[in-house]
């Protein structure tokens, strides 16, 4: 399946639903709190490190058409504008 095929809303539950029932036990840890991680959707491959940008070509350089949903570790939302991040984690 092609990134075209998904709507945002089926790349955003399906980055939801791997980052909580495959992913989050194991990169919630304290040295990735705050760090972005980048998922491919289809695939369930992800990316860790400081930068959105960085971390989502990471993983098109494996698939060019990636579908990919991106969070920030431990919180619940990968920016804040106007408003403040809030932390769901350890």
């Amino acid at each position: 399946m092609t990134h075209s095929a998904l709507s945002r809303e089926e790349i955003a539950r399906r980055g939801k639903e791997l980052y909580e029932k495959s992913i989050r036990a194991n990169v919630e840890t304290a040295e990735n709190i705050g760090k972005i991680i980048s998922i491919n959707v289809e695939t369930g491959d992800y990316e860790i490190g400081d930068d959105l940008v960085v971390t989502s070509r990471r993983l098109q350089a494996k698939q060019a058409d990636a579908a990919i949903w991106a969070e920030r570790i431990g919180f619940n939302a990968v920016y804040a504008v106007g408003g403040t991040l809030v932390r769901t984690g350890v």
